[in-house]
Parts: structure tokens; C-alpha cells; sequence
């Protein structure tokens, strides 16, 4: 029963920060939570055989089966020949044009940027930069050495400076 315990303790001290790192995995709520609940479901099985940091097991357990949930997701996206009619709705950039807004919100920009990411890149993104995790911890989440994080950091921060929704504007429409 002491690890029925431990596990309570370890799920009501630490679920927040595991449903946030869900939610930068899945962009969404809802997947986010069932994230976790599958994470720790699977934890709660093992916790008798988790030998040091626990967190680290779960986050692990997190992200592997963010993975096979992202290789089995299919968004339904047919290709076509034609592209849809956007019923009358400018583009961003017309938008901004017509009303004189120079500014755009850069957090939705960045999240639409990870979005785009391969999914083992944001991960590490992840992990590195929004739960501020070193590269040792990382690695040893992702079951993956150090140089193998290191990589994929500098492959995925690589990809967000060439990313043309965060290229960087000139400096009359940063004035403005």
C-alpha cells in the first residue's frame, strides 16, 4: 500500500507540470490530459520496479507514446486538385495591411512554428526549452544519447530561424 501511496503523492505534486508538457507536445487541451492519464496509467503499473526519479520515467513514458500516437493519427486530409474557397477571408497579411496592424502576435506564430516541427525535434524543444531540462535529462527521457539531443535542437532551432512566419521583419514595420 506505501506504493499506492508514493504514486498518489507523486500524481497530486506533479500532474500540473505534466499536463503542461502534454499540452506543448499535442497543442490541445483534451489530448494533453489524455496524455497524461495514459502516461500515468502506464507509470502506475511499473511504480513498484521505477528505480530513481519517477518524473523522468513518466515524461519518458510521455513522450513514447506522444510518438506512437502521432504515428497512428491520421486528420482525415484528403488530397485535392483545387484548393478551398476561403469565403471571402483576406490573408493574414492583407488583414493586416487593410487595418494598419504592423504588429503580430508572436506566441501564436512560435506555436504554429513547433507545430510544423517533426515530432522528435519538438519534443526536444520541449524538453529543453520550455521545461528547461538539460541535455542529459533529455536524452535520458527520450532514450536517445546526449549528441543525439543536441542534434535535433540544433536541427529544430535551425528550422524556426528559416521559418517564414517568424522571419524577422525589416525595420520600418517593427517602427510602426
Amino acid at each position: 500500500m506505501a506504493d499506492r501511496t508514493d504514486f498518489d503523492t507523486f500524481v497530486a505534486a506533479r500532474s500540473a507540470g505534466l499536463v503542461r508538457t502534454a499540452y506543448l507536445l499535442t497543442h490541445d487541451r483534451g489530448l494533453a490530459e489524455d496524455l497524461v492519464q495514459t502516461s500515468l496509467t502506464k507509470a502506475w503499473f511499473a511504480w513498484g520496479r521505477i528505480e530513481g526519479r519517477p518524473e523522468a520515467y513518466v515524461r519518458r513514458v510521455m513522450v513514447n507514446t506522444y510518438s506512437s500516437w502521432w504515428r497512428r493519427r491520421w486528420n482525415g486530409e484528403q488530397a485535392t486538385d483545387e484548393l478551398p474557397e476561403t469565403a471571402g477571408r483576406p490573408d493574414r497579411a492583407a488583414r493586416d495591411r487593410a487595418s494598419g496592424a504592423g504588429q503580430v502576435d508572436d506566441r501564436t506564430d512560435l506555436w504554429r512554428a513547433l507545430a510544423r516541427l517533426p515530432k522528435r525535434q519538438r519534443a526536444v524543444v520541449v524538453l529543453r526549452f520550455y521545461e528547461d531540462l538539460s541535455e542529459a535529462e533529455t536524452a535520458e527521457i527520450m532514450q536517445c544519447s546526449v549528441g543525439t539531443v543536441k542534434s535535433q535542437a540544433s536541427r529544430a532551432l535551425a528550422k524556426l530561424r528559416i521559418d517564414p512566419t517568424l522571419a524577422s521583419t525589416s525595420d520600418e514595420e517593427r517602427v510602426r
